[in-house]
């Protein structure tokens, strides 16, 4: 009896396999394309397509006439039919183009934005690139473009194009897109052990030093491309102000630290500063001054490291973010003038204020007088708080806040019933 199941059991086994493969066999022959038909069949419909197609750069799926690689033929649920949204066709391919470590990425190829730079069929230009050379990156960074443009000194490999120095998707390893770290990436160019090198840098051992600290890397309006605002002992080329001779065993190291090497030619600074009650804590650390400006040259006046709201943003975070989600937009602060208001090295008045007065600090741009009748000054005290007076801040946030008038309240009701629980008629 069971030998009788198990020829039963087989012989209907090879009968299902064999409809089977007969029904594959059929459907393979209803819907097998045409020969031939493959990428043509497709170029029938799409006229503009049959153009494309005779640029010299062509897209490899397209250039097999598999269109089928990046859209279904019958229906999708993203747009174009493509297989996937367009932030991710291109990865069903180029998975690697951004590596899993990789220190800096593009971003516009971290979101996936391939077809701002790449045209997914052909193009003129190779890569599939929808423009060619520095044109390209610039339609991007055009305030990079126009910098470029009008500087007096301009950085060969920039004329060169920018993947000279920058990868344009990723890398690995460095900042910036650099295709490698500095000084590795300059001294590719330029030979450290070169006379003319070690004249302009005045015999000082500068060869594993970051040139970027010095050097606009793609132009400025100063010979040597040194940034525009050059700190005057390297614009004398008179290093050994601050560091110790060419000759010595240690001649990069600094003839003092923190703000008493600055004090030796800015001592009238310094000093005023260091007198006002309230000093700016940078300058009491050990980096001192160094630690918002650049010893040697900057993009900014000032010897700044950063732009003003990017320099102070990296302290008071808080601060930038607060105005950045503020209804009505505090002038000083939306141009990056912090300085407008603040003393960035000392003061007498609170919050580093120019001036020891609240009051007096705001009226030198607002007519506070005509702004309101509600009394101000040392005299009228806060009932909230009776050691302080009736200010500016008592009813504002010079920072923002997500109300109008920078009040912190929605309504200037719930303002004025902080302090003031009934009203007389």
């Amino acid at each position: 009896m069971k030998v009788y199941l198990s020829l039963v059991m087989s012989l209907l086994v090879a009968v299902f396999l064999t409809v089977t493969t007969v029904h594959a066999q059929d459907n393979a022959l209803k819907f097998k394309l045409k020969p031939g038909a493959s990428g043509k069949l497709c170029l029938k419909c799409h006229v503009a397509t049959q153009e494309t197609v005779k640029k010299p750069f062509v897209h490899t799926p397209l250039k097999t006439g598999d269109c089928a690689g990046c859209h279904n033929p019958h229906t999708s649920s993203h747009g174009k039919l493509l297989a996937e949204e367009t932030a991710n066709i291109c990865s069903l391919c180029h998975s690697s183009v951004i590596p899993k470590d990789a220190r800096s990425a593009h971003k516009v190829v971290a979101e996936g934005g391939c077809m701002k730079c790449h045209d997914p069929h052909a193009a003129t230009t190779k890569f599939n690139l929808v423009k060619g050379g520095n044109d390209l990156c610039f339609a991007c960074h055009k305030a990079m473009g126009e910098t470029v443009a009008k500087v007096k000194f301009k950085h060969s490999p920039v004329g060169k194009g920018c993947l000279t120095c920058h990868d344009p998707h990723a890398s690995a390893k460095n900042g910036f897109l650099l295709k490698n770290d500095v000084p590795a990436l300059c001294v590719g160019c330029h030979k450290t052990d070169k006379p003319i090198f070690v004249k302009a840098h005045m015999n000082y051992p500068v060869a594993n030093s970051r040139c970027t600290s010095c050097h606009d890397p793609h132009g400025s309006d100063v010979a040597g491309i040194l940034y525009n605002t050059v700190h005057k002992p390297i614009a004398s080329k008179m290093c050994n102000q601050c560091h110790e001779e060419s000759t010595s065993p240690s001649p990069l190291k600094v003839k003092r630290s923190g703000t008493d090497l600055c004090k030796g030619c800015h001592s009238t600074m310094v000093n005023q500063a260091f007198g006002k009650n309230r000093v700016h804590w940078p300058l009491l650390s050990k980096e001192g001054c160094l630690s918002c400006h650049g010893p040697h040259a900057s993009k900014q006046k000032g010897l700044l490291k950063q732009d003003a709201l990017t320099l102070c943003g990296s302290c008071h975070k808080d601060t930038i973010t607060r105005q950045e989600k503020s209804m009505t937009k505090h002038e000083p602060i939306s141009s990056g003038n912090c300085a407008a208001c603040h003393d960035p090295h000392g003061s007498d008045g609170v919050y580093l204020f120019k001036k020891a007065s609240v009051v007096d600090m705001c009226g030198t741009c607002h007519d506070w007088q005509k702004h309101s009748t509600h009394p101000l000054g040392e005299k009228v005290r806060d009932p909230r708080s009776r050691s302080l007076s009736v200010q500016c801040l008592s009813c504002h946030r010079s920072h923002g806040t997500e109300y109008k008038h920078f009040i912190p309240f929605a309504t200037t009701t719930e303002l004025c019933t902080q302090c003031h629980e009934t009203f007389k008629r």
